[in-house]
């Protein structure tokens, strides 16, 4: 029986967002910056509970991976 996976994603350090589009998102939650977050350049992160099935995971893992913002 194949499982989905779950896991949270910040949209914030996305340099391509659309990727987003492709998933299943199950919850939003925004945070509003603080000095513990070291990341005075933003105001808030976007947590993105995502579920993948099992099945995509390689093939999601491997977009998100081109979509990630290297200069964050």
């Amino acid at each position: 029986m194949a499982k989905n996976f779950v896991g949270v994603i910040i949209e914030e350090s996305l340099e391509k967002k659309d990727v987003l589009n492709k998933l299943k998102i199950v919850k939003t939650k925004i945070e509003q910056v603080n000095e513990k977050h070291k990341t005075p350049w933003i105001k808030q992160w976007t947590l993105h509970t995502i579920e993948i099935p099992e099945n995509q995971a390689d093939i999601i893992a491997n977009e998100l991976s081109k979509s990630i913002d290297v200069d964050y």
